[in-house]
């Protein structure tokens, strides 16, 4: 039998590190031990009632069938309304894409048009997938450092200095995953003034976290600060995170017509349609009462200032206080360089992390996956007695460094 090759696109692409890393925690605690998770990037509450309701009721009804490829005319109605809410503008049905997820949308954003050469600018640190979702569609993913110094956010300065002929998107996630960042109005202003002396780039903006933040004015995005950069912003979201409803597999985008219209076109050969009961929780979880994400947000603050006191009363680690999503990006520069116990010398975050792994029982993910050392991300998504017991088994394991 011959040896199976794999095409090119998945060669040179790599797996996600946060779903390695979540494995190896899953073989561990099937192993027995007690592993301190600040990996998992979903929320530990479960699905509103009202929104399963909903689901079981579209069962009832038997709705059960494919449905149009741009969704359920329920959940077309409800994402315009939120789409609207959220920028300021009118979108229209032929404006509007939904797939499995938002994580499949911007795939198929950017299989719909990247071509070999064209560039994608991401900024560092990045969500683990935007590269290799850009090399899968045979894209180059232009890497821009954004370091402390600037909230780990792109600057304008540090944007068009990334800028070419060769430049297809931009991509802002904000809040951001891994730190938690928060684009102002000022400074979304600033990117627009930018992008608009360059009529061929389009912008996505990933806002699946906007729905958690915890700030004091109201989040805002690229399309409700810069109206005029409407036709070349794919603004996607989804229900997955503010809603708590991972599991479900719904995601959707607003933007240009004809930009639309190429990934439904794929969409239509890919999947047909995303899940029909799915739809139904979506439009339900969309046009409900919200109680249920302004009470999580408490209970996601509550733990971000924890997590972050405790690690910031650890010698050698240093953490910003998040602005948004459920994630700390934590500054582990003070023990590169330290020895285990066992005579082993701490040479980047990665070394860190499989130290703390080891040693700790402490599950985090190291900043290199993310494209920005020496740091290591940990998730408050996760119950606060655990947050405390992994903080405590972090600093024991620090304190034993030399």
């Amino acid at each position: 039998m011959p040896e199976f090759v794999p095409a090119s696109r998945v060669t040179r692409i790599k797996s996600s590190p946060s779903v390695a890393a979540a494995a190896r925690v899953r073989e561990l605690k099937a192993e027995g031990r007690r592993i301190l998770d600040l990996t998992v990037g979903e929320p530990d509450f479960d699905t509103p009632q009202h929104i399963k309701d909903a689901a079981v009721a579209a069962i009832d009804r038997g709705e059960t069938k494919y449905t149009s490829v741009t969704g359920t005319p329920e959940l077309q109605k409800a994402i315009l309304q939120t789409l609207h809410r959220k920028t300021g503008q009118q979108y229209t049905a032929g404006e509007i894409t939904i797939g499995g997820g938002g994580k499949q949308v911007i795939f198929t954003a950017f299989m719909a048009t990247l071509d070999p050469g064209d560039e994608v600018v991401i900024p560092a640190p990045y969500w683990v997938s935007y590269p290799d979702m850009v090399l899968a569609n045979e894209g180059t993913p232009v890497i821009v450092s954004c370091g402390e110094d600037t909230g780990f956010k792109l600057t304008p300065e540090a944007l068009a200095g990334a800028l070419t002929e060769r430049t297809k998107w931009v991509i802002l996630n904000t809040p951001s995953n891994p730190t938690g960042a928060v684009y102002s109005r000022e400074e979304l202003a600033g990117l627009a003034a930018v992008l608009k002396d360059h009529p061929a780039v389009y912008v996505l903006t990933d806002e699946i976290y906007d729905g958690i933040h915890f700030g004091e004015e109201p989040i805002t995005g690229l399309v409700a600060v810069a109206p005029g950069l409407k036709d070349r912003v794919l603004v996607t979201n989804g229900v997955s995170k503010a809603y708590a409803m991972t599991g479900w597999r719904l995601g959707y985008a607003g933007g240009p017509a004809p930009l639309v219209a190429a990934i439904n076109k794929l969409q239509s050969q890919m999947s047909s349609c995303p899940s029909s009961i799915s739809q139904a929780a979506a439009a339900a979880a969309l046009t409900g009462h919200q109680a249920f994400v302004r009470e999580s947000v408490d209970v996601y603050r509550e733990r971000r200032d924890a997590a972050v006191s405790g690690l910031n009363a650890v010698n050698g680690l240093q953490c910003a206080t998040p602005e948004g999503a459920f994630y700390a990006y934590v500054n582990c520069a003070g023990v590169i360089g330290k020895t285990t116990p066992d005579g082993r010398q701490i040479s980047n975050d990665e070394d860190f992390t499989l130290y703390l792994l080891e040693a700790a029982s402490v599950a985090v993910i190291q900043g290199s996956a993310y494209g920005l050392s020496p740091y290591f991300r940990i998730s408050y998504a996760t119950g606060l007695p655990v947050i405390e017991d992994a903080i405590a088994a972090i600093e024991k394991a620090v304190r034993a460094l030399a």
